[in-house]
């Protein structure tokens, strides 16, 4: 019998791994956990959280985000945030950039509120939106606000083994101090001199024009090109590659979901939440995790912007719209699908397992 079954078997009901989360909160096997060990502010609102992992982190690709699970008054909150950090650290610790957004629990906690020591669980590193394993050819960024955060640790995880390649990187910000990390991205440039980076302030210059991209990098069709930011300038920079024919070329990452046109929302619909013996009245635009939610329902989530599909519940009866593609999903009771509640709608009465 293996070692840890045999310490199982002795301190029942609970488990070795209770018991040395006492010792040591992050020697946890069961639930990976970090310590906030500083608090970098970055603008007047956002700030890098260091932490410290619990052993045998699993190191992740540049680019990945994590989810993070903070307690505060009680509850258990889960949000998805970059890692902005090399991976695979000799001192095992990470890091987190992380934007306050108007009455976002969780960001302004963590930019503004949380304290050394403090315990958050952690998932393990996901996401797409990731460089080749080989750069053979000149790159593009794209990035807004936040949506530099991404970037800023393949930036970093590229600078930290020689020299940055052909890249240009277009970022755009409210003003100069609103540059997450610019002091970084502005020594990268002056190091790195393949690393052209052009920063536009709605301030001095007005809105971004993507037109503006056969200026600032006039070979931009041919550059695999990684873009993050608000929805408006992705859907701007989707339209304008595509009516270039390079649609191909653009990756991007969205930390919010796209949300299908009004004129498109279904009727909604009676909704039961068959395990919780809860039922309530939705519209067609409400995602289920909220109707849920304001329902009293106990409603797992996650990224609550259908990522990293932990916001999920089995549909048995009824029909539920997307709202980022405006596709429908009907349920089956004896073979129910698994749907996204955070961005998915009623349309029409509803049965969810949960």
């Amino acid at each position: 019998m293996h070692a840890l079954d045999v310490a199982a078997s002795l301190t029942t009901p609970l488990l070795p791994d209770d018991y040395l989360t006492y010792l040591n909160p992050l020697w946890s096997r069961r639930e990976p956990r970090g310590r906030v060990e500083a608090v970098m502010p970055e603008t007047a609102d956002a700030a890098t959280l260091w932490l410290r992992t619990s052993p045998g982190w699993k190191p992740h690709t540049p680019g990945q985000y994590v989810r993070v699970g903070v307690d505060i008054d009680g509850v258990r909150h889960w949000r998805t945030y970059s890692l902005t950090s090399v991976p695979g650290r000799r001192d095992g610790r990470i890091a987190i950039t992380v934007k306050a957004i108007p009455d976002g629990i969780v960001s302004s906690y963590l930019v503004r509120h949380v304290r050394r020591n403090t315990i958050v669980r952690l998932a393990p590193p996901a996401g797409e939106f990731v460089l080749p394993a080989t750069i053979g050819e000149p790159l593009l960024f794209v990035t807004a606000g936040s949506g530099v955060t991404p970037v800023l640790g393949m930036l970093r995880a590229l600078a930290a083994f020689g020299p940055l390649p052909d890249i240009a990187h277009v970022h755009l910000a409210p003003t100069r101090d609103d540059v997450i990390a610019g002091a970084d991205l502005r020594r990268l440039a002056a190091k790195h001199p393949r690393y052209r980076l052009h920063e536009h302030h709605d301030d001095r210059r007005g809105l971004f024009d993507p037109v503006a991209l056969d200026a600032l990098v006039p070979d931009w069709r041919a550059r695999p090109t990684w873009a993050c930011g608000p929805a408006p300038l992705l859907d701007a920079l989707g339209e304008r590659f595509d009516a270039e024919g390079v649609a191909d070329h653009l990756h991007i990452e969205r930390f919010r979901p796209v949300v299908a046109a009004a004129g498109a929302a279904g009727a909604g619909g009676r909704v039961r939440f068959t395990a919780s013996d809860r039922a309530c009245d939705a519209d067609g635009a409400t995602p289920l995790l909220v109707v849920g939610e304001e329902a009293g329902v106990l409603m797992p989530h996650g990224c609550r912007m259908g990522i990293c599909h932990t916001c999920v519940g089995a549909l048995c009866g009824g029909s539920v719209r997307d709202l980022r593609t405006g596709e429908t999903t009907t349920g089956d009771p004896d073979d129910p699908p698994m749907i996204r509640t955070c961005v998915s709608a009623a349309a029409g009465p509803v049965d969810l397992h949960l």
